[in-house]
């Protein structure tokens, strides 16, 4: 099951007596855990109506026991079992798992943890009946969609290029894109009480804290092979405090933006079209990156992507200075290919 299925049933009231939510992505679930409860208990007294558990802690007779009480002065009781992790033995699962065959409708049972020993008869049942609910991190291209659908949820509107964007500077964990999304709509703010959509100005302005104009300063300096001038620039705006990474994640955005538009260039298209697809505007930007194609072709740009990935990944990983790593890594990108 999807988080947005569990979620739906929520909406609908159409709650299963039994959920569980599994996944690294916390932050989806955390908001699965909160539409289930809310939906279970609603305006009941909850402290009638709601127990809360962690495995390994608490007897599985005393969770089973709290899933079978009939609920007081409301329709559904709400039962939450937390860690799963941490009933390594066979016993408890097992006796969830036969709960779970003729489980109470009167109780809304949501378990939680990272994840589901898929060897458990639990995880066959939860499999069959549709309530093992999936919180898995995203991929970017999900991450993206997910950021324009909860933009649009706030009011504003995102294109798909400044949805990348944010993508790329803090992602893929939803808990931060969320927090960034929020601040980001608090800042582009409301014009006659309609949101004002979310652009690449107030990301750059809210997030990246690096201006735009630096960064593809940087892309002129490495495409034109200028070492000691990718440098100076990296010294004047790198920042110690974030280790580098959103300068990276908005150097690498507008990489895959200028791939994009030479792409289109050197399929024979106009300057124009390929700007279009590039979403490059105004036309004072097209004629840039048409100066920018004349010395990067769209091979060397996508060597330049790999390079950048590699980048990330030891910036993430790595007890090198965080700064002698983007050192390294311009000084990849000046270098002469074939």
């Amino acid at each position: 099951m999807t988080p947005e299925a569990a979620i739906e049933d929520a909406h609908r009231g159409a709650l299963k007596p039994v959920y569980v939510v599994t996944g690294d992505e916390r932050f989806v679930a955390n908001e699965v855990l909160g539409a289930l409860r809310h939906a279970a208990i609603g305006t009941a007294i909850a402290a009638f109506n709601e127990d809360k558990f962690t495995a390994g802690e608490s007897d599985i007779k005393r969770v089973l026991g709290a899933c079978r009480t009939l609920p007081m002065m409301a329709a559904r009781r709400f039962v939450h079992v937390r860690s799963i992790d941490r009933w390594d033995g066979a016993e408890a699962l097992d006796e969830l798992a036969a709960y779970a065959e003729s489980a109470n409708e009167s109780t809304c049972l949501v378990i939680t943890g990272e994840k589901l020993d898929g060897r458990r008869k639990l995880a066959a049942i939860g499999k069959k009946r549709d309530f093992h609910v999936l919180c898995n991190t995203l991929d970017d291209r999900a991450v993206a969609k997910w950021i324009a659908a909860r933009s649009q949820t706030l009011g504003h509107a995102v294109d798909p290029e400044a949805a990348e964007l944010i993508c790329q500077l803090v992602g893929p964990t939803l808990g931060f894109v969320n927090d960034a999304i929020e601040r980001l709509a608090l800042y582009v703010g409301e014009d006659n009480g309609k949101g004002r959509p979310i652009t690449e100005e107030a990301i750059v302005e809210c997030i990246v804290r690096v201006r735009t104009a630096d960064v593809w300063a940087l892309v002129d300096a490495a495409g034109q092979r200028n070492l000691a001038g990718a440098l100076a620039l990296l010294a004047d705006v790198y920042d110690p405090r974030d280790r580098g990474l959103p300068l990276l994640g908005a150097l690498a955005w507008s990489v895959r933006q200028f791939l994009k538009f030479a792409i289109a260039l050197e399929s024979g298209q106009s300057a124009d079209v390929a700007g279009r697809a590039a979403n490059v505007f105004p036309s004072s930007k097209v004629r840039d990156f048409a100066q920018r194609a004349k010395m990067l072709r769209a091979r060397e740009a996508e060597q330049w992507l790999v390079v950048l990935a590699e980048t990330d990944a030891a910036l993430k990983s790595s007890r090198r200075p965080a700064d002698a790593i983007l050192e390294d890594s311009l000084v990849r990108l000046c270098r002469q290919r074939t």
